[in-house]
């Protein structure tokens, strides 16, 4: 049976590697489907041994643009066809794009950072799936995640929920939703906007601990934190460029009477053991565990 073709190529891009040798390619050739490469997200050296690998030996790459992906491939000594894929490309173009995925391998790359991250490739993901085609993730960059590390805020929970809306009236009401809940969130943001994403936060959470992380992994990076006040000062002073991780510290415990956490712990342990049930409590209100877990075995008891 004869391979169904793949879409045209936009360009195919020469070039010579001007970084360290790239792993010996396998002989073997890649299983047909869909993989998800995560490409760096500033500094060139980020980029793996595996990605290296997938990209060599992939039949084409899908990316968002050719000529960000062009540069990556030609510093990576890789020749390959590229055509353009975002998650506004017609339902045909996607469909042929899987259809020819049941005998080719195709490596699917964001301009920077892992595919779907507030990137494209969920709808392109999800048709592989319900088509029966496989899809393989490779681990690599992600804004988000370095912004998280080098905040030094709470993460044991966090969030991540793209972009703030531009309008001032949607981000205001997203940030008071979002920040009910008891984790750190992540937010990625453009520097013309930063200033105003900060007033917003200062208006609806006002005593939160903040970090701006900017211009990860590249020459200029920076991770600067505090409050929304003096955050948004320095930054009226110094205006930022690059792309932004904007992080916000989660909401401080609230103390809660004897009466209250009497009936939490009565609540949590409906389904959890006392010494878990005192541990949700205590990381909710802030009170003492083992003075929770006393308290829980005496109302078990009673």
């Amino acid at each position: 049976m004869q391979k169904p073709c793949l879409p045209r190529p936009s360009c195919v891009v020469h070039g010579r590697a001007v970084s360290d040798p790239a792993p010996a390619k396998s002989d073997e050739d890649l299983t047909p489907g869909l993989y998800l490469v995560a490409t760096p997200i500033g500094n060139l050296g980020d980029i793996t041994r595996r990605a290296v690998d997938i990209l060599s030996r992939c039949d084409g790459v899908a990316c968002e643009d050719t000529r960000v992906t062009g540069k990556l491939l030609k510093h990576l000594g890789i020749s390959k066809p590229m055509w353009r894929y975002d998650d506004h490309s017609e339902h045909r173009d996607r469909s042929r794009l899987v259809d020819s995925m049941r005998t080719r391998a195709v490596a699917l790359v964001s301009d920077a950072g892992t595919p779907m991250i507030s990137d494209p490739g969920y709808r392109l993901v999800n048709d592989c799936r319900e088509q029966g085609i496989p899809v393989t993730s490779l681990p690599g960059p992600c804004a988000a995640v370095l912004g998280l590390t080098l905040s030094g805020l709470p993460n044991d929970r966090f969030m991540f929920a793209g972009f703030l809306p531009p309008k001032d009236k949607a981000r205001r009401e997203t940030l008071a939703q979002l920040g009910q809940i008891d984790a750190t969130l992540i937010f990625y943001e453009t520097a013309p906007r930063l200033l105003k994403s900060l007033a917003a936060i200062e208006e609806v959470l006002p005593k939160r601990e903040i970090a701006v992380a900017r211009e990860l992994t590249k020459l200029h990076e920076e991770c600067r934190r505090g409050f929304s006040a003096g955050l948004m000062a320095y930054y009226d002073a110094h205006p930022p460029k690059g792309e932004i991780v904007l992080l916000i510290g989660p909401p401080e415990a609230v103390q809660a009477n004897e009466a209250d956490a009497d009936d939490m712990l009565r609540e949590a342990m409906a389904t959890l053991k006392p010494s878990q049930a005192a541990g949700q409590v205590a990381k909710a209100t802030g009170l003492d565990r083992k003075v929770l877990y006393a308290r829980a075995m005496d109302l078990k008891s009673e």
